[in-house]
Order: C-alpha cells, then sequence, then structure tokens
C-alpha cells in the first residue's frame, strides 16, 4: 500500500511539474505557444523563455532535494540547504567578481566566482566544527553556519559599498534577491549534468537517511558509520546547491517548504521523499518564475521575493507550530 502510495505520488508530482512547464513557456511579457511559427517568437521561445522555464525547474529541483537531504541530516523540519552558509558565501562570491570587474575578461567569473564562495563558506564552517569540537556533531556545523554567514554577509555588504556604481549595484542585490534573468542553454546543461550526477548520489543514500532519522546510535548498530555519512552527504548537498545558486542567485524557503510539505503527504522514507522534493522544488520555482514574470509585466519582479512571500509565513507557522508541547514535525 505504502509503495503504491509513493507511485502515485511521483506520478502526480512529475504531471505537475509538465503542466507547470508548459504553462511557463506559455506565460510571459510576450505570451508564446510552442507552435508558433513566427520567426521572432521563435527566437524568444528557443532563447529566452524555454532555457529560463528549465533552469527555474532544474534549480527548484535541485534545492528541493538538498532540502530534504538536509532536514533527514540534521533531523530538523526547519534546515535548509543554505543552512551551513552557502548562499552567503556565494553571494559574496558574486559580489566581489562584480566590484572588481573580472567578469570584463571572462563572462563566466561570475557564477565561478559565486560557486567557489559557496563552496569555500562549507569548507571554513566544516574545518571549524571539526576543529573546535573534538566530535563533530550538528550543533557545531549549525552555530559555525551562522556565525560564517553573518561574515560572508558582512563582505557583501562593503562590497556593495564599495561597487559604487549604480550598475554593479544591482548585480550584486540580484545575487541578494535570486532570479533567472540570466538564462542560458549553457546553464542548463550544467545544472542538469550536476543534478543528475549528484542527485543520483543522494537518492542511493536514502537507506541510510531512513537508519539516520533513528538516531546516530541505532544508525551504528546497522552498520551504518553517522560521521562518514555526514561528510559524503556534506559534500553532495554543497556541490549542488553552489551550481544552483551560481546560476540563479539566492532564492530561499524552496529548500526548506517543499520538503516539509512533502513529508506530511508521503511520510518519511527517503527513498520516496527525495525524488518528490526534486519534482516539488521544480513544480514551486517553475511556478513561480511565471508569477515573477507576469506580475509586473513588462517589468520582472526578483523570484527570491515570491519565494520569501510564500515561504517566510510558512517558516513562522512550523516554528509556532513546533512550540507547541505534544507537536513533533
Amino acid at each position: 500500500m505504502k509503495r503504491w502510495k509513493g507511485v502515485l505520488a511521483l506520478s502526480s508530482l512529475s504531471a505537475l511539474l509538465m503542466g507547470a512547464l508548459a504553462l511557463g513557456i506559455a506565460l510571459g511579457a510576450v505570451p508564446v505557444s510552442p507552435l508558433d511559427k513566427d520567426p521572432t517568437n521563435r527566437l524568444i521561445l528557443l532563447h529566452i523563455r524555454l532555457p529560463r522555464v528549465l533552469l527555474a525547474a532544474l534549480v527548484g529541483g535541485a534545492l528541493g532535494l538538498c532540502g530534504a537531504v538536509m532536514q533527514g541530516l540534521f533531523r530538523n523540519p526547519l534546515a535548509d540547504p543554505y543552512l551551513l552558509g552557502i548562499a552567503s558565501g556565494a553571494t559574496a562570491g558574486a559580489a566581489l567578481v562584480i566590484a572588481l570587474h573580472l567578469e570584463v575578461y571572462y563572462w563566466g567569473f561570475v557564477p565561478l566566482g559565486a560557486f567557489l564562495g559557496g563552496v569555500l563558506a562549507v569548507t571554513i564552517v566544516y574545518r571549524v566544527a571539526q576543529t573546535r569540537w573534538a566530535r563533530l556533531d550538528n550543533y557545531a556545523l549549525i552555530l559555525s553556519g551562522v556565525a560564517l554567514a553573518a561574515l560572508f554577509s558582512a563582505v557583501t555588504s562593503f562590497l556593495l559599498f564599495y561597487a559604487g556604481a549604480a550598475h554593479d549595484a544591482r548585480r550584486v542585490i540580484f545575487w541578494i534577491l535570486g532570479g533567472l534573468g540570466g538564462a542560458q542553454w549553457l546553464y542548463v546543461l550544467g545544472v542538469l549534468g550536476t543534478l543528475l550526477i549528484v542527485g543520483a548520489t543522494l537518492v542511493l543514500f536514502a537507506r541510510e537517511l531512513n537508519a539516520l532519522a533513528l538516531g546516530e546510535e541505532m544508525a551504528a548498530h546497522l552498520g551504518i558509520e553517522p560521521r562518514h555519512l555526514r561528510k559524503i552527504l556534506l559534500f553532495a548537498v554543497t556541490l549542488l546547491t553552489a551550481v544552483a545558486v551560481a546560476v540563479s542567485g539566492t532564492i530561499g524557503f524552496v529548500g526548506l517548504i517543499v520538503p516539509h510539505i512533502l513529508r506530511l503527504i508521503v511520510g518519511p522514507d527517503h527513498r520516496v521523499l527525495l525524488p518528490a522534493s526534486a519534482l516539488g522544488g521544480a513544480v514551486l520555482l517553475t511556478l513561480c518564475d511565471a508569477v515573477a514574470r507576469t506580475v509586473l509585466a513588462p517589468a520582472e519582479l526578483p523570484i527570491g521575493i515570491i519565494t520569501a512571500l510564500l515561504g517566510a509565513p510558512f517558516f513562522l507557522f512550523l516554528l509556532r507550530r513546533r512550540a507547541q508541547p505534544g507537536v513533533t514535525l
């Protein structure tokens, strides 16, 4: 029965994703149909609309999947992919490239700087937590992540001030708010390849995450080394999240609300929850991007604002529900 419930949930989410993709392609400042033969509209479809919609789905899928892994790894429904300072580090890396005008030499320096900044942040968090505590635990990682996030946010604020030019300042703000306006096929292929490889790796550890939910001692009795598992999963989540942030900026709350909602629907089994969270994240971000492109057309609203308007109230609801005695999330 549980197996059929999981198959039904994944099939339904796949159908929703197909509908969201079709809607995202059709909607925009200029309505476009895949069957339209007008040369201008075909150009818009193939080089602007289609890569953007696909990138939204891939980034949403990556964030949803990473959020489910982080919540399982830390056994906390309030965990998300940015918990260890990846977003702050990536934003600081992109801001550094923009402020120093390094993209003049190579257009890909901005996403590269964002990727390296995200990886650097998590590396520092891991090292600090490992040297400060003899035993690397969840609290050490979380506290180190909070501190590093504050540090990198300060660096970004300084670079925003240093940038000076209004154009550069707007580009830094893009990374803070998140957006998919710079979507192109190279980004789509890069995120797709990373999601397929890293995503498959994460799904392979679904059984281990199920065992970890019983507690580290129980997982150890089942032959699982929690510290080794944590290293592998944190590396994979860092890589995938950093790639997603590198092409879209900081898009918050997707990795928080999607896994939690789907856990309530499909249950805690990570063998179903992980792929369901990837599909759910893809659906959510594709729809949010369609709203961002159309609600103030022809102007475009940063997609991070849309996800924050949806996610912040839900986050407060989780906090309030978690504070109630006898309630577990």
